[in-house]
């Protein structure tokens, strides 16, 4: 049974990449060096070993855009090929990407290697980018779906997304994507390679905004619902951090812990609204936020003048 590691010391980083320049660049005469590039810092690493501790399998994914992944240097030791490690290693590869919120994962296939992304579900894009001047290469891509996302109020859903990445541009850049919505609960997740400080976890900034964007969502989502419109800011906010978070990055608000009077916009008032979110990473809670919002009424003068 073969286990897939994540390279966490320098030695495991040496041999990694001793690895790699011995299985993609020495056969074609390059030096020891060129197997690494500009993406090795933002990228997540995986590798396996045989019994006796030898590395015989490698690869990589990283992401190119908030939601698109791509997978590079899969490698098999010549002994060892043929017995599903790469299909392994994609796999786990792949499962990464999810967590980071893309939509959609592309690697660029030599010749050897099309069937077995075939096998995994990518498919063939027209053009073939060369890499190291005489191998071939064909791009593939695959779609992503999360099984477990459920999204009540699709529409809704994506114009949320979009306004976030209109009018918060940040939102984008820190991979904050809305992971599900029942109705009741609101569920968004963040990438933790955009948010990561020299320690390895989170900016507690970063943690805050996704917070307030979080509530910031689910009242965006219950005026839908109610069938108002208003202006949504926030007035004052409060977090508490227990604990750093290392892994996935994600908060949770539920309708219970909204308080206001919704009912106010409908005679042309602002309203106050006050809400809670849980911070968690992965399943476990490491932060609470305290938000309150108020709610603006558009008035006749502001949609003339968007008009």
């Amino acid at each position: 049974m073969y286990k897939i590691e994540t390279p966490s010391s320098e030695q495991d980083f040496t041999e990694y990449f001793a690895f790699r320049w011995k299985m993609l660049r020495e056969p074609w005469n390059f030096p020891e060096g060129s197997e690494k590039d500009e993406y090795e810092q933002v990228s997540q690493h995986r590798m396996m070993r045989n019994s006796d501790g030898e590395v015989i399998a490698v690869g990589r994914v990283h992401m190119n855009t908030a939601e698109e992944a791509q997978v590079r240097h899969v490698a098999v030791e010549k002994a060892y090929q043929g017995k599903g490690l790469a299909k392994m290693l994609v796999a786990s590869l792949e499962s990464v990407a999810r967590t980071e919120g893309a939509v959609r994962i592309v690697t660029n296939s030599t010749q050897a290697s099309i069937a077995l992304f075939t096998s995994l579900g990518f498919k063939a894009q027209k053009g073939a980018p060369k890499e190291l001047g005489e191998q071939q290469r064909q791009q593939m891509v695959k779609k992503l779906s999360d099984p477990s996302s459920i999204l009540l109020h699709p529409k809704w859903c994506k114009l949320l997304q979009d306004t976030w990445h209109d009018t918060i541009p940040i939102s984008e850049q820190m991979g904050i994507k809305l992971h599900q919505f029942s109705g009741r609960t609101l569920e968004t997740r963040a990438s933790l390679n955009k948010n990561i400080n020299l320690h390895g976890t989170m900016f507690a900034g970063s943690i805050f905004s996704l917070a307030t964007l979080t509530g910031w969502g689910m009242i965006f989502l219950q005026l839908k619902e109610k069938g108002l419109d208003g202006e949504i800011v926030l007035g004052d906010g409060n977090i508490h951090y227990h604990k750093p978070i290392t892994l996935q990055p994600r908060a949770l608000c539920n309708i219970e812990s909204l308080t206001g009077k919704f009912e106010l916009l409908g005679k042309n008032k602002k309203c106050q609204i006050k809400l809670s979110v849980a911070i968690l990473d992965g399943d476990n809670a490491v932060a609470e936020f305290s938000g309150v919002f108020w709610v603006l009424p558009i008035t006749e003068s502001a949609v003339e003048e968007d008009s």
